[in-house]
């Protein structure tokens, strides 16, 4: 497995944020993330968190405008933040709307061409990212959490379903719950999918959560939804995901904020809440 090609190095609260580019064999293009590590990185692997960001986003946008690396610092947890879709793939109208292609890859791996062939986003996060940067980085294997927002949110919900163990924590912010049943999922879906909907819901976290024999989560999952978002009442859907959660038993705190939109700022207001969140799971286990 070849080492990523280092392209950025800053200091930043007694760790190191770093920008990568490597070439993918999922993906079948070159392919970019950053990497925080946190001072306590030096001395041995640390737990990560992988964030998924939301459409239009890209591998920078978290770790430049959601404040999360003094936090993280303080706790010792490493953060990982992929891009949100391949680049130069130059399939025909994949930068056509802000929704779909480009920026836009829903974190599954596309069935219809011509996306299936570069649109992989499950398979690389799963099968080529993690195990890169668990092989090439001082980071426990062991102790990785997901979470993600909008899309990035839909991301970190149904990856963590559909890969039982694989993320030993879970948290969104105002996820994208039933993407069967909103305008961006139908889109996705359709064109990623194909018109027959009956592969849709394995991708849908209701659909997922509702069809589990029990709690996947037992330490619970944390959803953040601002109430002035302004794609609450018509893409979001946080209480079906939260009907579903109770159909089997699944432990959620979803916490509702008046005020909050759908943006940044409402992230980093509640960042040290998701990785507080995050590194209580992650702790070691006393042998």
């Amino acid at each position: 497995m070849e080492a990523p090609k280092l392209l950025s190095e800053h200091a930043c609260f007694g760790g190191v944020q770093r920008f990568y580019e490597h070439e993918s064999r999922e993906i079948g293009l070159p392919m970019r993330f950053s990497v925080f590590l946190p001072p306590q990185a030096t001395q041995g692997p640390v737990p990560a968190v992988m964030y998924l960001a939301g459409l239009t986003c890209n591998e920078e946008t978290f770790m430049v405008k959601a404040g999360a690396q003094r936090v993280a610092a303080e706790l010792g947890l490493a953060l990982i933040a992929p891009d949100t879709s391949p680049r130069g793939a130059n399939v025909p109208g994949e930068a056509d709307s802000w929704d779909f292609g480009v920026g836009a890859g829903f974190y599954l791996d596309a069935s219809q061409a011509p996306w299936s062939r570069h649109y992989r986003m499950e398979s690389y996060l799963t099968k080529e990212l993690l195990p890169l940067l668990t092989n090439s980085l001082p980071l426990d294997a062991e102790r990785i959490g997901i979470f993600g927002h909008s899309m990035g949110g839909h991301g970190a919900l149904t990856l963590a379903l559909r890969h039982p163990g694989l993320f030993k924590s879970l948290s969104a912010f105002a996820p994208i719950c039933a993407p069967t049943q909103c305008p961006w999922g139908q889109k996705a879906f359709s064109g990623y999918l194909g018109a027959d909907k009956s592969g849709w819901a394995s991708h849908d976290a209701t659909a997922l959560m509702t069809g589990l024999p029990s709690a996947p989560y037992p330490g619970g999952i944390l959803i953040d939804q601002g109430l002035a978002d302004k794609f609450l009442a018509e893409q979001l859907h946080p209480h079906l995901f939260e009907a579903a959660c109770a159909s089997v038993g699944q432990p959620l705190t979803l916490r509702r904020h008046e005020g909050y939109d759908h943006g940044y700022y409402f992230i980093s207001t509640f960042i040290g809440d998701h990785l507080a969140h995050h590194a209580r799971a992650l702790a070691p286990v006393d042998r």
